[in-house]
């Protein structure tokens, strides 16, 4: 359970508050491993780099990374606050998807999938991996994305170390239901 609370802690820090932890991200979204390390005694959550490593090495989506030398960590994607971020742009296959909850369906299909305060729409490889996403606000709605079509169409597409797809925006034309 303390494995649970650390890593929510974590991706809110690392991706929407790090001001809350005293924590500087760089530009593309490290933060000092020692302040992350101290920001948690500090939530009287305390936890040894070994600690910290089998959390990101156990994280279901992979959240985090570290870098070789362990002195620094950042979530992977998700960010809300200012990173430039440095995802490589990728050419996606065919078809991506998305999963979501009932209730954002009628707007997702309307408006298409927007990025609201993060920088990029999260995207899967597999219709599983969408569905577990989906599944986190009860039963899963999944979406299909004509990835390879809008690559056509000019759109970006970046893939993260942990193999989430990311792009700007979706629109409707290239989104079907699949449940």
């Amino acid at each position: 359970m303390a494995d649970v609370r650390r890593s929510k802690l974590l991706s809110f820090w690392l991706r929407h508050a790090p001001h809350k932890a005293s924590l500087t991200l760089d530009d593309s979204g490290w933060a000092p491993t020692t302040g992350v390390l101290n920001a948690l005694s500090l939530a009287e959550l305390p936890t040894s780099l070994g600690e910290l490593e089998a959390i990101v090495a156990t994280s279901d989506k992979q959240r985090f990374e570290l870098t070789p030398e362990k002195d620094r960590i950042r979530a992977r994607q998700g960010h809300s606050v200012s990173i430039k971020g440095d995802w490589p742009i990728a050419s996606p296959p065919d078809l991506l998807y998305h999963g979501t909850a009932p209730q954002f369906v009628g707007a997702i299909l309307r408006e298409g999938l927007v990025r609201g305060r993060r920088h990029h729409v999260h995207l899967s490889s597999t219709i599983d991996t969408a569905a577990a996403v989906g599944r986190r606000r009860g039963a899963p709605v999944v979406l299909e994305v004509a990835a390879r079509k809008m690559a056509e169409d000019e759109f970006v597409f970046r893939l993260s170390s942990n193999g989430v797809w990311l792009t700007e925006h979706v629109p409707p034309r290239y989104l079907r239901q699949l449940t």
